[in-house]
């Protein structure tokens, strides 16, 4: 899509995503084998989920990255565009399940400064993966969610 040869040092992620996979089965020693029977389509249904939401999410970042890269608009009238449309299934959930709550008590009911706090580093964030995306490549910003995920984790 983005009329990019990848070199062979992306493509050992592949090697990569193999190792992770392997590393993650369960060992070859167990007891009881009629429950292996039962979850087996489970473990299919759930391998076929996550393949889907990795080729689904793999698309999209190469199809924002081919927009970001590919227009005039500047980076700053793209994210508007992007909220102004998730502006509609915010305010649509919102109605859905709060109207009563949001009616009697206002929108920003149980808003803490901890929330605010978590509300701007959301937004600082987004707009950090738009220049990222912008002004790298979608690879790049792959490697650096995942390092925030582990670095969170030990964190956390």
């Amino acid at each position: 899509m983005l009329s990019k040869k990848l070199n062979g040092l992306k493509w050992s992620l592949i090697l990569l995503t193999a190792g992770v996979a392997l590393v993650q089965m369960p060992s070859g020693d167990k007891a009881n084998h009629d429950e292996d029977d039962k979850t087996s389509s489970d473990k299919l249904n759930g391998f076929l989920a996550v393949l889907a939401a990795c080729f689904s999410s793999g698309f999209a970042g190469v199809y924002f990255e081919k927009i970001l890269k590919g227009s005039t608009v500047s980076l700053w009238m793209r994210n508007l565009q992007l909220a102004f449309f998730s502006i509609f299934g915010g305010f649509f959930m919102c109605w859905l399940y709060d109207s009563e709550k949001i009616g009697t008590d206002g929108f920003f009911q149980g808003y803490n400064g901890v929330i605010w706090i978590v509300v701007l580093l959301q937004a600082y964030g987004g707009l950090v993966i738009a220049l990222v995306v912008k002004y790298a490549v979608n690879v790049l910003k792959m490697f650096a969610i995942s390092l925030s995920v582990i670095l969170s984790s030990f964190v956390s």
